[in-house]
């Protein structure tokens, strides 16, 4: 294929990412909704690694992680246009 080697590292780690088993984890959301999380293998490692360490369920440590605030980006400088 003629693509740029970003645009082939995306499509390889897609292909990846699909042959891998990926797990699913239920959790209930803080306003209450059900919730499924598809996490792939090494997602699912580090989230039972974290959970483990608190002592606390996947579910329970999803349910406590969606308090944490998103984090906010940088204002984007504004638009700079053909001005004549």
């Amino acid at each position: 294929m003629d693509l740029p080697d970003d645009e082939q590292a995306f499509l390889r780690d897609l292909v990846k990412a699909s042959r891998q088993k990926i797990h699913a984890v239920k959790w209930t959301d803080r306003d209450g909704s059900k919730r499924q999380t598809v996490l792939s293998q090494p997602e699912v490692v580090r989230l039972n690694t974290i959970a483990s360490r608190l002592r606390i369920s996947k579910e329970e440590l999803l349910r406590q992680a969606a308090h944490i605030p998103v984090a906010k980006l940088p204002p984007k400088p504004p638009a700079v246009g053909n001005q004549e």
